[in-house]
């Protein structure tokens, strides 16, 4: 949308700095659930700050607990011991008709896009605003501002059957931003869409947060939509809160086991115990494996670091792509020669590219 943003924007927030106070606080959530006699702990012992004007993802494998994570974060679940507070109000300590003005606060979009499908896509934007008793005028002003913001004012009128997939999300965007909340939660929100689609919707939600304020907790499994549009990553595992930080920092150098094994498994930049098996086959030579980051000069470096100890270096694997604009991956080498004595010289390559701080692994196996 052009021009004046000052009606959507999310009141009182930065405009996406990632920066200011805090608007979302769990301390020590745990939730279980009884199920079929047994009892299943679904989120852990979670404590974890979201910054007004942040994109926080939440990542892990199904089963994790993101899902029960975000329905604590919107009280749809309340948690069986520890505090959630949004904008400084204990979500724990609510009544019902409390907790129902706190949701109006929060925006919530689904994987599914749960729209009417006996309204028009005005209608299903325009609902919220009724429930919360906004006029006539209006809410056809609002609606109309949000329509356009998304990009789906001239489908005004058309129903949800007759929509592609993205539209559905983009009209389920504008439907959670109606009542202009600070909050906004996405729980799988591109995972029922093509790639194209898919990072027209991402586009969206950083504009949303860029532009509107709009402060996103953004659940997925997704490693695109992380790249895209967080700012930090939550790495979520057995329901707890394993590995939090800077989105570049876990994608480069996760620092825990389960971190590690997500961003390898999600990004396909390092061999696989299978392709490793497979590269064998055709480079019986060492192979080491080079983290790739947006370090200036880095691959002069690594290129020199090999010629000086006399190794000959084949590029057999990997990738090298962008986290929020830096560049990230890894490089799978076959490292041979260095006569007389070949396992030292590639020792002495390894111990260059590490006295200048590069992270290299050496391939087991």
């Amino acid at each position: 949308m052009s021009g004046d943003l000052t009606g959507l924007r999310a009141p009182g927030l930065p405009t996406g700095d990632g920066g200011g106070d805090v608007l979302v606080e769990l301390d020590g959530v745990t939730k279980r659930f009884e199920r079929g006699g047994t009892t299943v702990t679904a989120v852990d012992e979670v404590s974890l700050r979201v910054a007004r004007g942040e994109v926080l993802a939440v990542i892990g494998y199904s089963g994790a607990g993101k899902s029960t994570l975000v329905r604590l974060i919107n009280a749809l679940e309340l948690p069986t011991s520890g505090s959630v507070r949004v904008a400084g109000q204990d979500l724990t300590r609510l009544g019902e008709k409390e907790l129902r003005a706190a949701r109006a606060g929060i925006g919530m979009i689904f994987q599914q896009f749960n729209l009417l499908s006996s309204r028009t896509v005005a209608g299903n934007v325009a609902y919220p605003l009724k429930v919360a008793g906004v006029g006539r005028e209006e809410r056809d002003r609002r609606t109309a501002e949000l329509l356009d913001f998304v990009g789906l004012l001239d489908r005004a009128h058309a129903h949800p059957e007759q929509l592609s997939g993205g539209q559905k999300q983009r009209v389920g965007i504008a439907r959670a931003l109606a009542t202009n909340p600070p909050l906004l939660l996405a729980d799988e929100a591109t995972s029922a869409l093509d790639p194209e689609t898919t990072e027209e919707v991402l586009t969206l939600l950083r504009r949303v947060n860029t532009e509107l304020g709009v402060t996103i907790v953004l659940i997925t499994h997704e490693m695109e939509a992380v790249r895209r549009v967080a700012d930090r990553v939550a790495v979520m595992e057995r329901g707890r809160v394993v590995e939090v930080g800077d989105v570049y920092d876990v994608f480069t150098a996760p620092t825990t086991v389960p971190a590690q094994r997500f961003v390898r498994s999600a990004t396909h930049d390092r061999p696989s115990p299978e392709a490793l098996a497979r590269l064998r086959e055709h480079h019986p030579g060492h192979l080491v494996t080079v983290r790739i980051t947006d370090r200036p000069r880095l691959q002069q470096l690594v290129d020199g670091a090999f010629r000086d100890a006399g190794v000959t270096a084949e590029l057999v694997y990997g990738g090298v792509g962008e986290v929020r604009e830096r560049r990230a991956g890894s490089l799978t080498y076959e490292l041979t020669g260095g006569q007389p004595d070949p396992a030292a010289a590639v020792q002495r390559a390894l111990a260059g590219l590490r006295a200048h701080g590069v992270v290299v692994e050496e391939e087991e196996g």
